[in-house]
């Protein structure tokens, strides 16, 4: 299998959900694509459940032509959108591939915990005895679930490579709950998701320049701003130290953290900003600086689709 990234790229945007806002089109996203492969960004992270198909399919759109070695997908099973028959996960797995004209996926994932033991097990008794199989994860799992999910998989003489779950400075349950210890005792690559918090860590909004009303971050994030600009103006001294951008200073936090942060890009300064990211090292002491102002400020950011992991 080929080497990783320290960044993953995410396409959940490119679904045009409603989580985000605005409409984006393939012909906007294709220089986003391009600039990512271009800085070796190449691991990309989608779902049917983005826009029920859409992120994937303008994700294919991109890969059509390129070397299969040249690129990694991470893709996953959304037991929400799976039908109810006994072979539900042998055929969203089969679609999903054929809608993205692949042979194989490089991980797969459970998407949550809902009906998560069956669907692990389908998931195992689907890969079990199969040449190609990916990386196999679960994504919004506490420590007893993902504890489980490794058990499922064990006794189908299969392997828990990975777990996927929310973490930012201002979420930091994973590492609070012992998943972040776990994963590195057993040797499980951990993924982080919303490392920006949807852009609220950016430093591109504030009580001045909220996010665009109609969209589901808005909703979340901007009634916070007044106490986040604390933190982003602490990152913002950060970033101009190391002649960086604010959202690079989060991001290198979470490597720093030992995790692998998935970056949702729509636009090709954010592809940069990730590239640059995997080069700041933090001191240790700036480290424990952005936790306590962040923990200070007391917010709770667990979205509709998530719990605490305690």
């Amino acid at each position: 299998m080929n080497s990783f990234p320290k960044i993953a790229l995410g396409a959940w945007a490119w679904g045009n959900d409603g989580t985000f806002g605005g409409n984006l089109t393939a012909e906007m996203l294709r220089p986003v694509f391009d600039a990512a492969m271009a800085h070796g960004l190449n691991l990309w992270d989608t779902a049917y459940a983005y826009g029920m198909g859409t992120s994937e399919k303008v994700l294919a759109g991109f890969l059509k032509g390129l070397p299969r070695e040249s690129f990694l997908i991470s893709d996953k099973f959304t037991p929400q959108c799976a039908g109810e028959g006994s072979g539900a996960m042998a055929e969203m797995i089969e679609t999903q591939l054929k809608r993205m004209e692949l042979d194989r996926f490089d991980i797969y994932w459970i998407h949550n915990v809902w009906n998560a033991p069956r669907w692990t097990e389908e998931l195992a008794g689907y890969y079990e005895g199969k040449a190609n199989v990916p990386m196999l994860g679960v994504s919004n799992h506490n420590l007893a679930e993902i504890r489980q999910a490794s058990k499922i998989l064990k006794a189908h003489g299969l392997r828990l490579s990975a777990v996927q779950n929310h973490y930012s400075l201002i979420n930091r349950s994973s590492e609070e709950s012992g998943i972040l210890d776990y994963c590195r005792e057993k040797g499980i690559l951990f993924f982080s998701y919303m490392v920006l918090e949807h852009g609220a860590l950016s430093g591109k909004y504030d009580t001045r320049h909220p996010m665009p009303e109609g969209s589901d971050r808005a909703e979340t994030y901007n009634p916070m701003l007044a106490r986040l600009e604390i933190l982003n103006a602490a990152m913002k001294e950060l970033a101009v130290k190391y002649h960086a951008s604010v959202p690079q200073i989060p991001v290198a936090w979470a490597i720093a953290r030992g995790t692998l942060p998935i970056i949702g890009v729509t636009k090709e300064s954010q592809v940069l900003d990730a590239a640059k990211a995997a080069d700041i090292r933090l001191t240790a002491e700036e480290r424990a600086e952005l936790e306590r102002i962040a923990d200070s400020l007391e917010l709770n950011v667990i979205r509709f689709w998530e719990k605490e992991m305690k």
